[in-house]
């Protein structure tokens, strides 16, 4: 893991310009730079880049953030692999935690070659996977292996001098109670890599009836089934010429599946998918095609999944395997035409999911109905406005009930007018200030709940969440038209708001009638207070 120190110091070394003009062009205007964005189309340029500010927006997507934000778009990177990206760029030298002695992640690649040698000399385990219909060509692709007894594995170790501490340290060997044991005993041995061809564990499945069927490589420094994919280094070609991938739940279904010419398909490690693979799945920007076994545990697997890429905007379609098939048994049994047919038409994701919720619940009955439709409705407020009220007829058609009861929230946006008011001006220079001028703050928030915000209180409350990485936020920093006040101005402009606020209050309390005597002279009193002090600052 990089230490945060190390990528605090590596941002405040980093100027965004130099990082950003590394991908595109950009040309001075005023304090600023501006480009062509490179995240949609445009011939007018409206990207816009503050070395003051180290941060980035569009004025015509929305896009913003810092220079870390930028690389994770531009390449589609994680959070850390942007981070090394960077440094790399910038030939800065980051620091981990933990990472005082450097693996011998080179062991990987020598068991697995120990491995693969092995296969070719156990009959029963070459047999198996003929048996399941792989071609000498799969097995050598994939570099599938056999791992024998743990006593061969050990005496392999030893004899050929590897550090053992190494080896417990990358997952091949472990610590018990009676001593060192190989992880991986009598299983068929499948490789697994990262998308930069980088081997970093393996998965094994059991010829000798174990209980435990398949297992993984347990966590290791290099090692997280998380956000890894199977075959996906092998895939990655295929996926970004065709733009889709299916994602299934087995490494011989992947397997088979590449062995009857569907390349763009990888598996999850054993695991649901997560958030974690989110970026590895949108490098692509790839339709996403789910292809699980008809089970409960499948169907589960796939609405949870389905729900995970619809709402991070991600497309895609669900391929249920039904009467205890997969992938791999439909391929075997030379199906690939009805496998093709499949995944050309596959559910949408969120016809799956709006599908899946109206099944766990009894549509007859009025109040599960409701329940449901509850559900839904907060499924579909996730999705994006737009996203969200192309599905409503689908909704009411599976309800049974008229459109217009489906009301859906209305995402709050702000566009900035191009004939900005005075009043608007007033109000955006102040949030501008807040979030610039850090003694200012207190100040502006002591005043923020006396109707000093009367249209962009909603983005006041954005502001004070203090994320310059928001779109909205850049925005606002970005845009030259609204100026940062200085202290006389700040106060000047808090008495011209403010003033007249309590000047209106004085004169309504004074014209109400129904108020008690007392109360309404200890109100009078406390109003002109306001404004002597407003006044006297």
């Amino acid at each position: 893991m990089i230490s945060q120190t190390s990528i605090e110091a590596l941002k405040n070394y980093i100027d965004i310009v130099d990082i950003i003009s590394n991908y595109i062009p950009l040309k001075k205007a005023g304090s600023n730079f501006k480009g062509l964005c490179p995240f949609h189309s445009e011939k007018t340029p409206s990207f816009v880049v503050s070395p003051s500010k180290q941060i980035f927006h569009c004025f015509g997507c929305g896009v913003g953030g810092d220079a870390v934000k930028f690389v994770m778009e531009y390449e589609k990177l994680s959070y850390p692999e942007a981070i090394e990206k960077i440094a790399s760029m910038v030939n800065f030298t980051l620091t981990y935690e933990n990472s005082s002695k450097k693996l011998n992640s080179n062991l990987l690649n020598t068991i697995n070659e120990f491995f693969k040698k092995n296969l070719y000399q156990n009959e029963f385990a070459l047999t198996y996977l003929t048996n399941r219909g792989l071609s000498k060509a799969s097995i050598e692709k994939f570099e599938l292996g056999f791992a024998p007894s743990s006593k061969a594995q050990l005496n392999y170790l030893k004899s050929n001098f590897f550090n053992l501490t190494d080896a417990i340290e990358l997952g091949i060997i472990s610590q018990g109670d009676n001593g060192l044991y190989a992880r991986f005993i009598d299983r068929i041995t499948f490789p697994i890599y990262t998308h930069t061809n980088k081997l970093v564990g393996f998965g094994g499945r059991t010829i000798s009836g174990h209980s435990a069927k398949y297992i993984n490589s347990p966590q290791t420094k290099l090692f997280n089934k998380s956000n890894l994919l199977y075959g996906y280094n092998i895939a990655k070609e295929a996926i970004f010429k065709t733009k889709k991938i299916i994602i299934t739940e087995g490494y011989l279904d992947v397997i088979m599946l590449h062995q009857a010419g569907f390349n763009n398909a990888v598996a999850t490690l054993g695991t649901a998918l997560t958030k974690e693979h989110l970026p590895l799945i949108s490098k692509s920007e790839a339709f996403v095609i789910l292809a699980y076994d008809g089970d409960k545990a499948g169907i589960n697997a796939a609405f949870k999944a389905a729900k995970l890429l619809s709402t991070n905007k991600i497309e895609g379609g669900v391929v249920i395997f039904k009467d205890g098939l997969d992938p791999a048994d439909m391929i075997k049994e030379n199906k690939i035409d009805e496998l093709n047919k499949m995944f050309s038409h596959p559910k949408n994701l969120i016809e799956f999911v709006i599908d899946s919720i109206a099944l766990n619940f009894d549509l007859n009955n009025a109040n599960q109905k409701e329940k449901a439709l509850i559900e839904v409705k907060n499924y579909l407020n996730s999705l994006g406005e737009i996203i969200a009220e192309s599905f409503i007829n689908y909704v009411a058609s599976i309800f049974k009930i008229d459109p217009k009861l489906i009301k859906l929230k209305k995402n709050v946006t702000y566009t900035l007018k191009s004939n900005l008011t005075k009043e608007d001006f007033a109000e955006l220079n102040l949030i501008k200030t807040y979030i610039e001028i850090k003694e200012f703050k207190d100040l502006i928030e002591s005043y923020s709940n006396q109707g000093i915000f009367k249209h962009y209180k909603d983005l006041f409350e954005l502001a004070k969440t203090d994320d310059k990485n928001n779109p909205i936020i850049a925005k606002i920093l970005l845009d030259e038209a609204i100026k940062v006040y200085n202290k006389a101005e700040l106060i000047k402009q808090l008495q011209i708001l403010l003033i007249p606020i309590y000047q209106e209050q004085l004169f309504q309390i004074k014209q109400d009638s129904s108020i008690d005597f007392r109360k309404k002279a200890k109100i009078i009193r406390e109003l002109q207070e306001k404004i002597k002090q407003l006044k006297s600052i």
